[in-house]
C-alpha cells in the first residue's frame, strides 16, 4: 500500500490545526500508521496537548498516531546528512557562511526541502518515513499556495541534473489524486469563506487538485426556526432569540455558497469543550 499524503490548510483563526488533529486521530483509529506534521519553528500542539517537547524526530502520542514538527532548515539538514552520509560534514556544510548565505536567499529552497520530505514516502527518495499515512498541518492559505509553487518553479529554474530530476518528482506527486488529498478548513463567515473559495479555485486550475472544503464550528441549533421566532415575543429571550436568527441565517446562506462551489463538503460543529483530546475526539467522530 503507498503512503497516503493530507493536506490541511485554511486560514488563520478556523481551527486548522484541531481539524488536522483530528483526521490524523480518526486515521490512526482506523488500525494505520500516522505521522501529523507542524510544519515551521513553533509547535502549536506542544502547548496545545502539553507535551514536554516536538521536534524533527516523530513522537508517539497515541496508539498509531506520531508527532514531528518540520522547518525548511530542519529537512534540508537530514536531507544533506543522507546523501554526505557522514552527520559532521553535513555540519559543515550548512555552517559554512557561503552555503547559508545562498540558503537564505535561495528562493522556495526551504518549501522545496519541507515538500520534498512529505512526499518522500511515496517517491522513495531519502530516509525511510515507516508510516501508513502523513497528515500535514500545513501553511495557512497565503503561504501554503506557495508551498506548492516551489516545486514547479525549481524544476522551471533547474531543468538538468538531481535538483531539477526531484523538483519534477515533487510536483508530480503533490498532483497525484491517489497519493495526495487536499482539505481546506474555513468558518461558516464571509471573509473566510471567500478566501477558502479562492484557494480551492487556484488549486483546482494551477495543480488540478480537487480540494475537500471543511466548514468548520458549525453552531448546531437544537430547536426549530418557528421557535426562535416565537421566542422573540418574550422580553428575556428576545435578544438571543434574534442572536440566533441571525447566527442561523448567515450559516444557512454560507452552507448554500459553499454547496454551489463544491460536492466535496463537510460540516464539523463548534464543540463546547475545553479539553484538547476531547475536542479533537469529538471532531474525528464527525468527519467523513
Amino acid at each position: 500500500m503507498k503512503q497516503e499524503i493530507h493536506f490541511v490548510t485554511g486560514k488563520g483563526g478556523v481551527g486548522k490545526s484541531a481539524v488536522a488533529a483530528a483526521l490524523a486521530l480518526k486515521l490512526s483509529q482506523t488500525g494505520q500508521r500516522v505521522l501529523l506534521v507542524e510544519l515551521g519553528d513553533q509547535s502549536f500542539f506542544r502547548d496545545f496537548f502539553d507535551l514536554p517537547n516536538v521536534s524533527f524526530q516523530p513522537m508517539q502520542m497515541r496508539p498509531n498516531l506520531s508527532l514531528a514538527l518540520w522547518s525548511g532548515d530542519t529537512c534540508l539538514r537530514e536531507y544533506a546528512t543522507y546523501l554526505i552520509k557522514v552527520e559532521s560534514l553535513s555540519k559543515l556544510f550548512f555552517d559554512n557562511a557561503v552555503m547559508r548565505a545562498f540558503i537564505n536567499v535561495a528562493p522556495g529552497l526551504p518549501e522545496l526541502a519541507i515538500m520534498g520530505k512529505i512526499t518522500s514516502g511515496p517517491r522513495k527518495h531519502g530516509p525511510p518515513l515507516p508510516f501508513d499515512c502523513v497528515v500535514v498541518d500545513a501553511f495557512a492559505t497565503g503561504h501554503f499556495k506557495a508551498l506548492l509553487e516551489a516545486p514547479k518553479g525549481m524544476a522551471q529554474a533547474v531543468q538538468f541534473g538531481p535538483m531539477g530530476e526531484q523538483s519534477r518528482s515533487i510536483d508530480r506527486c503533490i498532483r497525484d489524486s491517489e497519493l495526495c488529498k487536499y482539505h481546506i478548513v474555513t468558518l461558516p463567515e464571509e471573509l473566510p469563506l471567500k478566501e477558502a473559495i479562492e484557494l480551492r479555485n487556484d488549486l483546482k486550475s494551477e495543480f488540478s487538485i480537487d480540494a475537500e472544503l471543511i466548514l468548520n464550528k458549525m453552531l448546531e441549533i437544537p430547536v426549530s426556526d418557528e421557535k426562535i421566532v416565537q421566542a422573540e415575543s418574550d422580553p428575556n429571550l428576545r435578544d438571543f432569540a434574534l442572536y440566533l436568527q441571525h447566527h442561523s441565517t448567515r450559516q444557512k446562506e454560507m452552507l448554500s455558497i459553499a454547496k454551489k462551489e463544491t460536492d466535496r463538503l463537510q460540516t464539523v460543529p463548534l464543540f463546547f469543550e475545553t479539553d484538547p483530546w476531547k475536542i479533537v475526539s469529538s471532531i474525528a467522530g464527525r468527519l467523513a
